[in-house]
């Protein structure tokens, strides 16, 4: 089979993207670095790997061999460059959690950096393609998973046990990736409709009947394809960074870090030393913006001492049914309310529990029993819950456990938000015992507690008889209208096993799976 490695035929010009088009017939090969993505740059998914696969000081150094890496790159080949930032993000590494990362965190900042005009024409075309100089085992979630499509990319050393060598056996780059490209659509007896390049490595699209160059138009670095127009929508994520890793954006994160590991500890402790009515205006002195909108309903007469005696059930604490962005949802509800209100949870650290300024009940994945806990709670006070079983960080609401609408007729629904700048305080593959001290390194923190109207009696279970996955599809639906967010059928196994490739279950607990584990 011959394969066309000719320089690009010069009588076929390259044209400008924004006067494309394509059809489902179509099919299309595209550059990933500097055309589907704004972002020519290698050196931010190999931070990333070096961050969530690796560690601190695999990051620090990857940080500080990049001029070297890049003087490099300049003066002898690019390809050198690719080499040197892989071998230090990822020598040493299993496959299998660089595999990871590309799956939980990388496609999340490769679909931040979609450039719109490119993706439109990627997105029309019915058989689609990308080539990139990075390790396959970086995109390939990428493209399968989001993208619809396949893709071919650099093939990384691995040993027979599994680890990576850091050494790129095969590098694609422009000698290569017309032989690549053509191989993969049938030879040249199926010629490929549209070809995107960018940069000085066009010459594979000599094998493409039209060509577009990335370049003619190029977008705003602040114009983003809208989630909503993704081929495939972004529900889970992880990663403890928000932004991409720039190395401007890590000399920042290094600066910051400094003082925010000592504002962080300030404010953990302003939070379990104060009583809810002046820690509330102290941490807003810290930095952190609380926000409470809605009518906060009257709670409970008598104390509100958690210790207080079991109440008459007419006299019983408030159920508060939250939506679920971290584990301090409900310690923010608390300050919202002015009293004590407590929680369950489940697969929380037991290092947050103790730092808990709310008292915490554990659930056991048995209905009955942590039926009972509950029941128990609400009792002898207020309670909180999140039927999503675990977070979620996009604008979608995870299918509601009915349990909670068995347990009581006071029912309030509250829309809990979070806007955070640099970390997130939430993780599915790493140490959750950290996620507080990530809410609070943020330098301005903020929640929003909405309060939503009460369920009325009679719409509810105890009250009106009305079947409890009624109830909790209602609830949901009244928290999605009033936040705008998607309702789904999506549960925490289904996080689970797209994030870490379990069911997210932990032991220490018997019986039916908790419907509000954590």
């Amino acid at each position: 089979m011959i394969f066309l490695t000719l320089p690009r035929d010069k009588s076929n010009p390259l044209e400008p993207v924004e006067n494309a088009a394509a059809g489902d017939d179509d099919s299309i090969v595209i550059d990933l670095e500097g055309a589907l993505l704004k972002s020519p740059s290698w050196f931010q998914y190999f931070m990333l790997v070096a961050i969530e696969a690796g560690s601190p000081l695999r990051a620090l150094l990857l940080f500080f061999i990049l001029p070297f890496a890049w003087i490099t790159g300049c003066l002898v080949h690019p390809a050198l460059e690719l080499q040197i930032l892989c071998f230090v993000a990822v020598a040493g590494l299993r496959a299998s959690a660089v595999e990871s990362v590309g799956r939980a965190v990388l496609a999340k900042f490769f679909l931040e950096d979609l450039n719109p005009e490119t993706f439109r024409v990627f997105k029309a075309c019915g058989k689609r393609m990308v080539v990139t100089s990075l390790p396959a085992l970086m995109v390939e979630p990428l493209a399968s998973h989001y993208l619809d499509a396949s893709a071919i990319g650099s093939k990384l050393g691995i040993t027979s046990r599994g680890y990576c060598t850091g050494l790129i056996k095969m590098v694609v780059c422009s000698e290569n990736k017309a032989q690549l490209a053509q191989k993969h659509f049938g030879g040249d007896r199926a010629p490929i409709s549209i070809g995107i390049g960018s940069g000085s490595g066009t010459d594979f699209l000599g094998v493409c009947k039209k060509c577009l160059d990335a370049r003619s138009n190029p977008s705003p670095p602040c114009a983003t394809v809208p989630k909503k127009d993704y081929i495939k929508p972004l529900v889970f994520h992880d990663g403890r960074l928000i932004k991409s890793p720039t190395p401007l954006h890590c000399l920042a994160i290094g600066l910051w870090i400094p003082l925010a590991l000592p504002l962080a500890i300030i404010r953990v402790v302003v939070g379990l030393a104060l009583p809810s009515r002046l820690a509330l205006p102290a941490e807003a002195l810290l930095g952190i913006s609380i926000r409470v909108a809605g009518c906060i309903p009257p709670g409970a007469a008598g104390s509100t001492d958690e210790t207080e005696p079991t109440r008459p059930a007419a006299h019983r604490g408030v159920l508060f049914v939250c939506t679920h962005r971290s584990l301090l949802d409900p310690v923010f509800i608390s300050y919202a309310r002015m009293r004590h209100v407590k929680t369950v949870t489940y697969s929380v650290s037991p290092v947050s529990e103790v730092l808990s300024p709310i008292r915490t009940a554990r659930l056991t994945r048995c209905r009955e029993h942590d039926a009972r806990t509950m029941a128990r709670l609400l009792d002898t006070g207020d309670l909180a819950v999140c039927p999503e079983g675990t977070t979620c960080r996009e604008p979608f609401l995870l299918r509601f456990s009915a349990l909670f609408a068995e347990l009581t007729d006071r029912i309030v629904p509250v829309g809990v938000t979070s806007s955070l700048t640099m970390f997130h305080a939430t993780t599915a593959r790493g140490w959750k015992a950290l996620d507080p001290l990530f809410f609070f390194m943020n330098p301005r923190p903020g929640y929003e507690v909405r309060f939503l109207a009460p369920l009325a009696a009679e719409e509810t279970c105890v009250g009106g008889g009305r079947p409890s996955h009624e109830v909790a599809n209602r609830v949901q639906r009244m928290l999605g209208e009033s936040l705008g967010y998607q309702c789904t059928n999506l549960t925490r196994r289904d996080k689970y096993r797209m994030l870490v490739g379990n069911d997210g279950i932990v032991g220490g607990g018997g019986g039916r799976p908790c419907p509000f584990r954590k």
